[in-house]
């Protein structure tokens, strides 16, 4: 996928694709959908598929107070959204100025004079422009007005409920990692490189990968079944990951994130690894004493071995990335 970061610019997009408009924070099921019929429609037409997205994500320049974290970073975001086919990624850089811009403005010096697109999807809830005044409808009549087909993306559901990417973040929040999966049609996964810890987890025959994560949002405090991709051991390991504060053996309140690979020991440190998150086994709790947590550790760990032997998720089959 080719992806521009200044197509507004010194960048020269292609012109008359077939286009989505978004945040994609997450790409989710309902991100998906569009992408898939994004892609779909671009093939029939023999045109490019092509995806523009904002980096920092307009509520940041906007309403930095109340911004939440990402589910994704912009690499993350990126790669999700190859994943579906889509040939080009417009990356606009969100500004005040641009946030400026009246709705038809938009419409008509990009969207027409500098991209000249055949057809373009936005979600449903998805707006644009001064005051956020642009939408489907008036995106609709102007693409009659100026010769595109436009449309709003169906509304996707899936447990229960809208797909929509608040709704992953609180499920990843609350820990509810297989909830979160649900609606985003894949396990949750962080990036980040493995760095030196206290060797607590070694000390209790459990060597831990302490993780500097690159993700803002990531599970909340427990006790995960997890797997991690190593890049230089070539393969997808099963692990079981604490995200926590460590409570019964430190009075710090730093959150740090450590993985016990099953079976395995090597040095792996500064090495760049992805997590991903299948089930929360526990929350977080402080013990007695440092016995009473190593024998839940061992119990920690005896579980996850259980559920892999029962489940029937294929490590070989998740994508591995920088590979």
């Amino acid at each position: 996928m080719q992806i521009l970061y200044d197509p507004l610019g010194a960048d020269h997009p292609p012109r008359g694709s077939v286009l989505s408009v978004g945040n994609f924070d997450g790409v989710h099921l309902g991100h998906r959908a569009v992408l898939r019929h994004l892609v779909e429609r671009a093939r029939s037409l023999d045109t490019v598929a092509a995806v523009m997205t904002f980096d920092p994500h307009p509520v940041r320049v906007l309403r930095p107070d109340v911004a939440p974290p990402l589910l994704t970073t912009l690499e993350q975001r990126l790669e999700l959204v190859e994943r579906e086919g889509v040939d080009v990624a417009l990356v606009v850089p969100f500004t005040r100025e641009l946030a400026r811009m009246e709705a038809e403005a938009f419409v008509a010096e990009v969207l027409v004079h500098r991209l000249a697109v055949r057809e373009v999807y936005i979600g449903a809830n998805f707006r644009f422009g001064a005051d956020r005044k642009g939408d489907v409808e008036l995106l609709i009549s102007e693409g009659r007005r100026l010769g595109f087909v436009a449309a709003g993306a169906p509304v996707v559901h899936a447990a229960g409920g809208v797909v929509s990417s608040t709704r992953v973040r609180a499920a990843v929040e609350h820990g509810a990692v297989d909830e979160a999966h649900t609606l985003l049609g894949r396990p949750v996964f962080i990036d980040g490189v493995v760095v030196e810890g206290r060797r607590l987890g070694r000390s209790f025959g459990f060597p831990t990968l302490n993780l500097a994560t690159e993700n803002e949002l990531f599970p909340g405090r427990g006790v995960y079944v997890t797997a991690v991709w190593i890049p230089s051991q070539r393969r997808m390991l099963p692990s079981v990951t604490n995200i926590g504060t460590r409570p019964t053996v430190s009075s710090q309140h730093m959150v740090t994130i450590e993985s016990h690979v099953l079976d395995f020991e090597a040095n792996v440190y500064g090495e760049r690894v992805r997590l991903y998150f299948f089930l929360r086994v526990r929350a977080e709790r402080a013990f007695p004493t440092s016995a009473d947590l190593m024998d839940q550790i061992q119990r920690d760990v005896k579980a996850t071995r259980r559920w892999y032997e029962a489940a029937t998720v294929d490590l070989s089959e998740l994508p591995t990335p920088w590979s």
